[in-house]
């Protein structure tokens, strides 16, 4: 017997594991040494699994050697209603009554036995109720498990603990979606939608043909003040239409009173000539609780148009009817799709609304502002990919017992990422600072003899220059540890090593404190020496008294 043969048996018994055994006496057999199974009762076909004892070739005479030892072969049996006992076998059995079956006669015989049971379970789904017999019979509505990274967005067919595609650890998020028989559901927006929003070129666009007639001033929507000049540069000269700008910061940091401002801006339209309309859309926030803060910054604008929902399809139907010169939505994980897998907030929902919305501001050409929340690594929360999908993505950072607030650009299509912007935090909300060079200082007192450990450091961050003072103290007596505030723990401890090996300051049997001043991280090495000036100048100091 074939290996094939072989299998298609396997896989009848595997099947059907309904076989019982029936006792038989040498007497009904034709062959002594056959024992026989009998399945399950077919009305259009039978089988019958008989073990022989040995494996005959055709034309062999049907005996058994009675030294050796019989060897066990799976034998099909196959009776049809017109046929009352017309046998198939492969070995064992006298002739006239079976019929020898041949490897080509197996696999048929498998063929009817699984079309039989096709058959049995086509009636099991039309008998049956509700739409589970149906979604089993069709396919549909079944449930795909997967998880994705959520740094980079790369999708896995099972957990494992680091992510192939970036190589970051403990970052697979599981998610299931349905698949409706393989028709894409939720991957966009409704006709209703999709019908009023204008279509892209057909064809390819020359670039003398792009650039005819549009001045720098059209490329850009200007913002007034003192403040506006600020957001404008941290942007590169102000907000382009059709861009998508995250926003990201930590919690309580100022990032809705930002975009709550520059809402009021864009809508004033001091510098465009005339007022236009902003549509501001929350997901966390009561419109009574916007216009709460609002009347406190003083912003009393009739263009700003508040509204709160979390349907994406629902916020482009607004943004159809009021016809806004900018779109805000606070936050982009309450939103959600309809159709897609997930909550809002989730990998899935976060990254298909945040497409949307990128392709509505394409096509109207009105520049879309989200705000994002952060993980516990000050990143934005979701996956990795988000980041890549819109224009410009700016952090807000600041402490939260300091007024202080700068807005950086980490990545701009559009502009610089090497500027920044200085804010603080009033009770009329930011408010853009004039001279950001020596809000970094602390209290200066000439005449006093405790200047000693205090040294002030030039930088630059991005295109503006900052001084900083760095704090320092020296105490003997208690155990040797090191407490840094705002500047790299190992970038203390090798500047310390040097000053003692270089210097040769006994600064191993001192406990080292060293701070800079407005809760400001300083990363830049031109702060080195006047963290070594401070250290130096505290142990001196100490040493003399």
């Amino acid at each position: 017997m074939q290996v094939s043969d072989m299998r298609a048996l396997r896989a009848i018994y595997t099947q059907h594991r309904l076989l019982k055994p029936t006792t038989t006496t040498h007497k009904s057999l034709p062959n002594p040494s056959l024992i026989s199974f009998q399945s399950l009762q077919n009305p259009t076909f039978s089988r019958h699994f008989h073990s022989t004892g040995h494996l005959r070739r055709p034309g062999e005479p049907n005996s058994t050697p009675g030294d050796e030892e019989p060897r066990p072969v799976w034998s099909v049996f196959a009776r049809s209603p017109a046929t009352p006992k017309a046998s198939i076998t492969s070995g064992g059995g006298e002739s006239g009554s079976e019929n020898e079956m041949g490897p080509s006669s197996l696999v048929s015989a498998v063929s009817e036995i699984e079309k039989g049971k096709a058959d049995r379970s086509v009636g099991k789904v039309k008998s049956g109720t509700g739409s589970v017999s149906g979604a089993s019979k069709s396919g549909k509505g079944k449930v795909k498990t997967s998880w994705v990274c959520s740094d980079c967005g790369e999708a896995h067919g099972q957990w494992m603990g680091r992510c192939r595609s970036c190589g970051q650890y403990n970052t697979l998020k599981q998610f299931s979606e349905r698949n409706d028989g393989g028709k894409a559901s939720g991957i966009g927006v409704s006709e209703k939608v999709r019908s009023w929003l204008p279509r892209g070129e057909d064809q390819p666009v020359p670039l003398s043909d792009v650039n005819r007639g549009i001045s720098w001033k059209d490329r850009r929507i200007p913002l007034h003040g003192t403040f506006g000049k600020e957001v404008a540069t941290v942007l590169g000269g102000g907000i382009v239409p059709g861009s998508l700008v995250l926003i990201g910061g930590d919690p309580g940091v100022g990032k809705s009173t930002l975009v709550l401002q520059i809402a009021a801006l864009i809508a004033e339209g001091h510098e465009l000539g005339k007022a236009s309309r902003v549509l501001y859309v929350s997901g966390e926030e009561s419109i009574e609780q916007i216009g709460s803060r609002a009347d406190r910054m003083g912003i009393e604008t009739e263009d700003l148009f508040l509204y709160s929902s979390t349907d994406i399809e629902d916020i482009f139907e607004k943004s159809q009817s009021i016809a806004p010169q900018a779109l805000i939505v606070d936050s982009i994980q309450t939103v959600y799709l309809k159709g897609m897998a997930g909550s809002p907030g989730g990998i899935v929902q976060v990254k298909e609304c945040t497409s949307q919305l990128l392709h509505f501001a394409k096509r109207t050409n009105i520049p879309v502002f989200l705000i994002g929340h952060v993980n516990k690594s000050g990143e934005i929360a979701g996956p990795r990919v988000l980041e890549h999908i819109v224009d410009s993505v700016l952090y807000m950072e600041g402490e939260k017992h300091s007024s202080c607030r700068l807005l950086r650009s980490v990545k701009n299509r559009f502009g610089s990422t090497d500027e920044l912007g200085v804010f603080e935090m009033s009770q009329s909300g930011l408010q853009a600072v004039s001279n950001p060079g020596g809000m970094f200082l602390g209290e200066q007192f000439s005449d006093s003899e405790y200047l000693a450990g205090i040294a002030v450091a030039v930088t630059m961050d991005g295109s503006r220059s900052f001084l900083i003072e760095i704090q320092a103290l020296c105490v003997s007596g208690q155990a040797v540890l090191q407490q840094v505030n705002g500047i790299q723990a190992g970038r203390a401890s090798m500047i310390i090593s040097v000053l003692a090996k270089q210097a040769g300051l006994k600064l191993q049997e001192n406990a080292i404190y060293l701070n800079v001043v407005s809760g400001v991280m300083l990363k830049e090495t031109a702060g080195d020496l006047a963290i070594a000036a401070a250290i130096c100048s505290r142990f001196l100091q100490w040493i003399k008294g």
